[in-house]
């Protein structure tokens, strides 16, 4: 997928330094509906275009996170498909985890992207080097990011973000 705009160069300086990305899961890697079965099981839907391009920032290096409110078997699941070795679920304050791995990865918020859709992840937008959303992030959401995907969470708003990381390496 091309990026949605032309990149001016702030952005790509910002891209350039990215060694981490990290996701929200409900609302960014999958478009935020929840089913639930007759027997109360939950299941959500991902997309396999953002998985695609998740699996590509790996190969090229970049460590990548998910950090989201819920606790799901599928979050697992899907996070053991992609490689993404950093999971953290349950977590209501997003911040103290974030700031954690950055730590233990000895990398710089600077060095960060991390997209994000709802309140809880204001926090993070506003350390990340680079913040981002996908195009149906609550309002007052995209008022913290420096990018704004064309894509709606869950559809493709994931691999939108990948692709313009890996295309601004030099």
């Amino acid at each position: 997928m091309p990026p949605s705009k032309v990149i001016d160069s702030s952005i790509l300086k910002m891209l350039s330094k990215i060694r981490l990305i990290a996701f929200d899961v409900d609302g960014v890697l999958t478009d935020g509906r929840i089913y639930y079965g007759a027997q109360g099981e939950c299941m959500k839907v991902f997309h396999s275009k953002d998985g695609y391009s998740i699996r590509l920032a790996r190969t090229h290096g970049y460590h990548l996170a998910i950090i989201t409110a819920r606790k799901s078997v599928f979050v697992e699941k899907r996070a053991a498909d992609l490689g993404i070795q950093h999971v953290f679920q349950d977590i209501q304050d997003k911040q103290p985890i974030f700031e954690a791995l950055c730590k233990e990865l000895n990398i710089d918020c600077e060095q960060t992207a991390y997209m994000g859709d709802d309140v809880l992840d204001i926090p993070i937008l506003k350390l990340a080097g680079f913040a981002t959303c996908p195009q149906d992030a609550m309002p007052i959401v995209k008022k913290s990011c420096h990018w704004i995907s064309k894509y709606k969470g869950g559809l493709g708003a994931a691999r939108e973000l990948c692709d313009l990381i890996l295309s601004a390496r030099g």
